[in-house]
Order: C-alpha cells, then sequence, then structure tokens
C-alpha cells in the first residue's frame, strides 16, 4: 500500500503523489539543456525539488540523447570553508553517482590524483574537464542544495563551473542545473580569503534563468488526495477537502503531512472505516504544530534572523503598506516560502500563520499564572468579558515587563494578548488568526466547542495612531465585517495605547459601542 510522504523525494511505487515532471515546465527545462544552458531551479525546502531532479535525469538518461547524472553536495556542509575536503566530498559523490546512473567508473578512477595533481581550486573543473571528454554523449549535471555550501568553498565550485563553461559541451558539461532554496543571484557570500562579500550573481555570472519550482495547484491537491480514496475506499469529505486547501494554500509537504495523520496516524485511521471530516484535518493540524514537525521547527528557527524579523514583525503588528523593505529581505522570505509571493504581503498560508505566533510565544505562555477553568461557566461556556478583564489588568500591571522579553517587541502587545489567550484555549478551544502587512490591525477569532454548537468570539486588535476616536471608529468597522464574515456571536475591540507620556489610567478603559445595524461591540483600552 501507497502512503503519503512527508520525509525525502518522491517513489512512486512507496508514495502517493503528483509526477514530478509535471511541475516542472518541461519544455522550457528542454530547451535550456538543449542550448546549453547553465540554470537555477530553486523553491522552499521540502517542496519537491529532489524529485523533480531525479525525474528528470531518468527521462533524460532513458532518452540517450545526454548522460545525466544528479549529486547532492549537502555533505560539503560540515567541511565548512575547507575547500579541499568540500571539493573531495563533492568529487567522491559525482563519481559514486555516475557509477549508480550510469555504470561509469572513469571519474571514481581520476579524481583523487586530479584533486592531488592540480588543488582543489581547480580539482572540479579539470575532472568536469576530463569526464566530457571521455565520451561524446553530452553530459548534464544536476547540483542539488548548493546553498547548502558556504564562503569560499562554495565560491570554488561556482567560480570552477564559470571557468570551463567556454568549453562546453566537448569539454566541459553541456548543462548545468543549480538546485536550493535561493537563486544563487541572492547568495551574499563572505570570502574569508578575501576578507569581502561577494555576491552569487557575479561569482555565477552565466546562469541564463532562474525557474521555481511551485506549490501545488487546488486540483493537484484534490488529485493527490484521490489516489488515496481510489487504492483504499476511504474518502475526503467535501469541507475536509476545502479546508486542507485553504491551511496550506498547497504547500506539498503540508498537503501530505496532514493526509498523512488523518490517514495513518493509529489502527482507527487505517482502518479506512470512516471518512476524513472537517474536524479529523483540525486535530491533524493541531497534533503536527504541537509536535513542532522537522519542517515547520525549521521554519519558525528562521525567525531569529534579523532579515526575516524585518518582514514578519510589521506583518504581525499590522503595520502601514508604506513599510520600506529592502528588496532582498522581502524575497529572502520568499524564497523560504514564509511569505507569499502574491502582492500582499503576509504570511503563506493558515498554518504558517499559527506558527509564527505560537513559537515566538511559546515559553511566555507557559509561565502565564492562568487556568482555563477560571473562564469556563457552569454550562461549559467561554466568558470572554472575564478573560478580556483578566488580561487588561495583567496587562496593565506587567505589560512593560512582559513586552521587552519578546524579540518582537513593534509587535509585543498583540503578542502578549495572544500568549494569554493560548495559554486558556490549549484546553478547549482554538484561534484563528488573521494579520498582514497594511490591514493595521490583528483579527483574532476564538471557535469555542460547547456540547452540541460551537461559539465564535472575534477579538479585533489596532495600535492607536490616528487618536482615539478615529481608531475606535475605524476597528468597530472592521471588527463589525470580521463578525459578519465568521458568523461571530461577539465582537471585542482592543485598542493599545503605547504612548510613553500617557498614563495607565488614561489608557485603561472598557465601553460598549452600538452599531447602527444593532450589534454591540466591546471596546477595551489598553
Amino acid at each position: 500500500m501507497r502512503f503519503f510522504n512527508t520525509s525525502g523525494p518522491v517513489v512512486a511505487v512507496d508514495h502517493y503523489c503528483i509526477p514530478p515532471l509535471e511541475r516542472l515546465n518541461l519544455n522550457e527545462v528542454r530547451r535550456l539543456i538543449r542550448d546549453k544552458r547553465y540554470f537555477v531551479l530553486h523553491a522552499p525546502r521540502q517542496t519537491g525539488k529532489t524529485s523533480a531532479l531525479l525525474a528528470l535525469r531518468d527521462l533524460l538518461n532513458a532518452e540517450g540523447a545526454y548522460r545525466c547524472v544528479y549529486v547532492n553536495v549537502e555533505a560539503g556542509q560540515a567541511a565548512r570553508e575547507d575547500v579541499e575536503r568540500v571539493m573531495r566530498a563533492i568529487l567522491a559523490g559525482l563519481a559514486s553517482r555516475a557509477r549508480m546512473t550510469l555504470g561509469d567508473e572513469f571519474l571514481g578512477k581520476v579524481w583523487s590524483g586530479l584533486l592531488a595533481e592540480v588543488g582543489p581550486d581547480a580539482a572540479l573543473q579539470e575532472a568536469l574537464t576530463r569526464w566530457a571528454e571521455a565520451d561524446p554523449t553530452p553530459l548534464v549535471l544536476l547540483i542539488d542544495e548548493i546553498d547548502s555550501l558556504i564562503g569560499d568553498s562554495l565560491l570554488s565550485v561556482l567560480r570552477q563551473l564559470r571557468a570551463g563553461y567556454d568549453q562546453r559541451p566537448e569539454h566541459f558539461p553541456q548543462s548545468v542545473i543549480l538546485c536550493g532554496v535561493r537563486d544563487v543571484r541572492d547568495y551574499r557570500i563572505h570570502s574569508g580569503s578575501a576578507n569581502a562579500t561577494i555576491t552569487g550573481g557575479s561569482a555565477f555570472n552565466i546562469k541564463a534563468r532562474s525557474l521555481r519550482l511551485g506549490d501545488f495547484s487546488q486540483d493537484e491537491v484534490r488529485a493527490l488526495l484521490a489516489q488515496h480514496t481510489e487504492e483504499t475506499g476511504q474518502v475526503f469529505t467535501p469541507d475536509a477537502l476545502e479546508l486542507i486547501w485553504t491551511q496550506t494554500q498547497g504547500q506539498p509537504w503540508l498537503v501530505n503531512a496532514l493526509a498523512d495523520e488523518t490517514c495513518f496516524r493509529d489502527e482507527v485511521a487505517e482502518a479506512r472505516i470512516d471518512p476524513i471530516t472537517e474536524d479529523d484535518i483540525r486535530e491533524a493540524r493541531e497534533q503536527l504544530i504541537l509536535r513542532r514537525e522537522t519542517h515547520l521547527d525549521q521554519l519558525a528557527d528562521k525567525l531569529k534572523e534579523d532579515r526575516v524579523q524585518r518582514i514578519i514583525e510589521p506583518i504581525l503588528s499590522g503595520g502601514d503598506e508604506d513599510r520600506h523593505f529592502t528588496d532582498r529581505d522581502l524575497e529572502y522570505v520568499r524564497d523560504l516560502g514564509l511569505v507569499a509571493r502574491d502582492r500582499q504581503i503576509r504570511i503563506a498560508n493558515p498554518i504558517y500563520a499559527e506558527v509564527v505566533p505560537r513559537e515566538l510565544t511559546w515559553v511566555i505562555q507557559a509561565e502565564f499564572n492562568q487556568e482555563t477553568v477560571w473562564y469556563v461557566n457552569a454550562d461549559g461556556s467561554l466568558d470572554v468579558v472575564k478573560l478580556l478583564a483578566a488580561f487588561q489588568t495583567f496587562f496593565r500591571e506587567n505589560s512593560e515587563h512582559w513586552v521587552k522579553r519578546f524579540a518582537y517587541r513593534e509587535a509585543g502587545p498583540q503578542l502578549l494578548l495572544q500568549a494569554f489567550l493560548q495559554r486558556i484555549m490549549n484546553s478547549g478551544g482554538r484561534i484563528e488568526r488573521e494579520y498582514g502587512l497594511g490591514r493595521l490591525r490583528t483579527d483574532l477569532l476564538i471557535v469555542w466547542p460547547q456540547e452540541e454548537r460551537t461559539r465564535k468570539f472575534v477579538i479585533e486588535c489596532k495600535m492607536l495612531r490616528k487618536g482615539l476616536e478615529r481608531t475606535i471608529a475605524e476597528g468597530l468597522e472592521q471588527t463589525f465585517e470580521y463578525m459578519d464574515r465568521c458568523d461571530a456571536e461577539a465582537g471585542h475591540l482592543v485598542i493599545f495605547d503605547r504612548r510613553v507620556d500617557r498614563r495607565w489610567r488614561d489608557k485603561i478603559f472598557r465601553d460598549r459601542r452600538a452599531l447602527d445595524s444593532g450589534v454591540e461591540i466591546e471596546v477595551w483600552g489598553m
């Protein structure tokens, strides 16, 4: 029986999968190879890059017009800037792959001698030259994880490939594909030997194109899940299918991880008796986040980087659209897959949008002396007014100390509220979050199950920027719109006033405002 793959390249006989070559613009790839071009394939981690490269290798070798070899150079990462060790790892890997893939022993016989003869700064170039000359069939080289190399080691590889470029295809590979998370032009490579930073574009200015492997489309998500239904008879309800798409936005690892969690997590799931429902998907989503699965943990770890913080912090705080970023910072977080590639600067999908604030507040929420039972009524309902009143008191007494503990201080008040709420929701409900650059607010939706019904409460967070009454007026309208869209029974507007010249007794208030529609919204000043 096949299963959903969440680690390593897909293998069609073992895994449900979208055929990797269908996810490439194969006509363009063929044209670039035919025209003897060197180019880049990049995409976020666990998107399917390696699977695509291996499928391309097998296709080209089956057709016979080229000799194609794939190599993963990640083993050289441990050697850091020791160029000789890195070259030894790369050449040994190439020789091994050539033997396994093509039955070609040539490189294995010569590479160590060449390394001793010409040294690490020319060994790769000379090995590829002699390898290309040894057989009239043009050589195509696929180099994976190129951006795992650093400093002089990366520079040496790029420059040796560039040095032999004019000799292709008789004396050098006809085409080379460099594959990694980022486009080579975005590399900022610190050379220890030159004591300088060198751009990838200047070190590898022979690049013809940069291709990006995208996420699954909605049709591809449905096609992938349908393979499980076809083989086992277990169906996904329409609501479950829709939720998988909306929560993942087609990110391949997330799609496979949610499906694997729901279809293979235990003996009950593997019995294939019950359909996969929306509730199953929500539970799987929560488990993936709580377990801090490697994919999510690696992504969250990037939040510590300054260039990531410069983009993510104003998104979390609902900063102004005219916020100025460097293009390179923005492109970097997009290449990581953390931020969507459309015009609106936002977190790429709802699961990542949930992971980010939880990661930033993980330790702090555990330190709150708060219990869910304090805010649950006798009938099982959640007392949101009591909950926000408790937070208001806590914020007044402790915010100056607690906000300073966040690395993302600009978004500190919103994160502190979310940490407080999350501590309570961990034992029963859930929080859905919406935020993005230019929204000038953070939307929180509390979803609380109560016997046979599910209750929803909107909490809208705004920073005081334009005067209190204007901020309240805008916030009331936004809160009502969000309530209407979510079918929430109550709404709360939280105004954070961070002006240092204001006393707390002027910042703290609670008011109930009635709209023209008759809906009443609680306004909380903090």
